[in-house]
């Protein structure tokens, strides 16, 4: 399955144990999206996250959990956010790294309250910037350099700026930071479907919001 050092895996490895861990934080993420009301300030809703996932039967996080509304989805994955409160017109962002059956799992995505229609377009443009990467990642074999490049060419198109400081990363039986730390956007070969999370962060300035998605380039 491996054809690169970054690529290596643990003698545990199990595809099956694997995927059906990244299917088990997808499934996380979408019902605490549902769970989110109006008048939640940032503290209660990561507070409420921690809960939800403790409630899922995870072995332990690989990463901290993340949960962004409104300006603070602009920041990035280290920065501290602002106080804030959901409205009823507001976007947010989920974004958890869940080990299942000692696999690492890790999803993220952005989510609207409201019906304003230019946060539900930036909504969508992180997935939408995802999918149409994916696609070009499969039939052209970019390596991780070039899918990036490929990446913020279609945020320009959408009048967004991609954050080039969320790239994605490897992902593997616990802890694949044994194995590589190295990050996609900077690899000089193409990487290998199922191993890679590919992270899109885009930011409208005009409104000063942003978008996330991330999931498995498979």
């Amino acid at each position: 399955m491996t054809t690169h050092p970054d690529e290596n895996l643990g003698e545990q490895f199990n595809l099956e144990d694997y995927l059906r861990a990244q299917e088990k934080t997808r499934q996380v993420v979408l019902a605490f999206s549902k769970m989110l009301k109006p008048g939640i300030n940032e503290v209660e809703a990561k507070a409420l996250l921690e809960k939800t996932l403790d409630e899922s039967g995870l072995e332990k996080r690989w990463h901290p959990s993340k949960m962004r509304i409104g300006p603070n989805t602009t920041k990035n994955f280290r920065d501290d956010s602002v106080p804030h409160v959901l409205t009823e017109n507001d976007i947010f962002f989920v974004d958890i790294g869940p080990v299942y059956c000692n696999h690492e799992g890790d999803y993220g995505e952005t989510f609207t309250l409201g019906s304003d229609p230019r946060l539900k377009k930036l909504a969508e443009a992180s997935k939408t910037i995802f999918n149409s990467t994916l696609k070009v990642w499969k039939e052209k074999k970019l390596t991780g350099i070039e899918l990036y490049e490929y990446a913020d060419l279609e945020a320009q198109k959408l009048n967004l700026k991609l954050n080039s400081n969320m790239y994605g990363h490897r992902m593997g039986d616990f802890p694949h930071a044994v194995h590589s730390r190295a990050k996609l956007g900077a690899l000089d070969f193409t990487p290998t479907p199922q191993l890679w999370i590919l992270e899109i962060h885009v930011i409208d300035e005009e409104l000063g919001m942003g978008s996330f998605f991330e999931d498995l380039l498979i």
